[in-house]
């Protein structure tokens, strides 16, 4: 399957360290994307959030308590304070600018978290000219369309909730408007309801979009996700993933 867009073009399968495989290393952090680079990944699946003064940093949560020996809200605070935070208590949070400058080959699936880190996304995505490697993904609807609005088609966009039910109703062959986005990241079930099934990735790569299944960290389910064609597999285990990919033929690094 060959897909139109830099970020997915010369990839027949990607494999990605969700916040950079954060079953083994401490999640979204500059130790966690140097072992997923070690073990040769290209792709990587993080979050952003924004401080108080518009500054992006790699991070899930809204509140630095649980992941960080730091402590309250990420948009509530400067940027001075956040990168004083250690995730796990030993490592440092990174900006979104210094992920992208000193990982230039990785593409980052970068999850927009809030409102408030929209707008600080859009003007980094222009200053970094940087595209070609990212998927701009998120669960808010509103944020993804205003992603397109502002990019058109030169941007990767991953399907919100909106569009990955017009994208499964349409694989029971129930119509719906058209999809822009050009990743559906899945979870395996949606309620009762599974999503990536050979007949939903038959549907959405006929249109040109990538299934993307996430957070996938049982070898049994890998081996069972790959052999039905998804195009790719988000896990917080990056060395079982390599170890499976490359077994079952479609591991694409070194």
């Amino acid at each position: 399957m060959h897909f139109r867009h830099p970020y997915l073009a010369d990839t027949k399968f990607a494999c990605f360290a969700h916040r950079g495989g954060g079953l083994e290393q401490p999640e979204n952090s500059r130790k966690a994307f140097e072992a997923a680079r070690a073990l040769g990944y290209r792709f990587i699946e993080i979050d952003v959030q924004a401080s108080r003064d518009g500054v992006l940093v790699v991070f899930h949560d809204d509140h630095l308590d649980d992941l960080t020996d730091g402590e309250g809200t990420v948009s509530d605070l400067p940027i001075s304070d956040l990168l004083q935070a250690k995730i796990g208590g030993t490592e440092p949070m990174m900006t979104l600018e210094e992920a992208l400058i000193d990982f230039p080959e990785m593409r980052f699936n970068i999850d927009i978290k809030t409102d408030h880190a929209l707008q600080p996304t859009l003007d980094l995505m222009e200053k970094m000219n940087c595209l070609d490697r990212v998927c701009l993904a998120s669960f808010s609807d509103q944020r993804l369309d205003a992603v397109r609005r502002h990019f058109g088609d030169a941007v990767c966009s991953g399907a919100g909730p909106r569009d990955v039910r017009i994208l499964k109703f349409g694989s029971w062959g129930i119509a719906g408007r058209e999809v822009e986005a050009l990743c559906a990241q899945v979870p395996v079930k949606y309620g009762p309801i599974t999503l990536p099934t050979r007949r939903f990735v038959k549907y959405c790569n006929a249109r040109g979009i990538a299934v993307h299944v996430w957070t996938i960290d049982e070898e049994d389910e890998m081996r069972r996700l790959i052999r039905d064609g998804v195009n790719g597999l988000i896990t917080d285990r990056p060395t079982l993933l390599k170890k499976i990919a490359t077994e079952e033929g479609v591991w694409e690094g070194p």
